[in-house]
């Protein structure tokens, strides 16, 4: 079994958020530590020392390795469990590394757009 997996999102998107919990990766990697990006974790810190504009994207670090937006998406839906209709619907569409690239950019505008609606700031 993997040693766990740490998901940076934005806790103020409901989209984000709704989807890191829906994800329900216990199962499959053990450990899950969702990070709000907003919450000063030393990770966030840690991410943003590099350059990576984590408004772009959510982020997984995963068996020593970081994925970003539609790689993380893609991640995700590998990993995760597929009981719900929904998740099998996610999980089949974001499985699909060219798909996820393709929708990933619709993703971050619906994000920004909502964020924007319900007078959030990027972060």
């Amino acid at each position: 079994m993997s040693t766990g997996i740490k998901i940076i999102y934005d806790g103020e998107c409901p989209f984000c958020s709704r989807y890191v919990m829906m994800t329900n990766l216990r199962q499959s990697v053990g450990d899950v530590e969702l990070i709000n990006l907003r919450s000063g974790h030393p990770l966030v810190r840690e991410i943003q020392a590099t350059g990576l504009d984590l408004n772009e994207g959510m982020l997984a670090r995963y068996g020593g390795k970081d994925y970003f937006g539609a790689d993380c998406m893609h991640l995700l839906s590998l990993l995760s469990r597929r009981d719900t209709m929904m998740e099998r619907t996610v999980s089949r569409i974001f499985s699909n590394e060219k798909l996820a690239h393709g929708l990933y950019p619709f993703l971050r505008f619906g994000r920004n757009l909502t964020l924007k609606l319900l007078g959030r700031k990027k972060y």
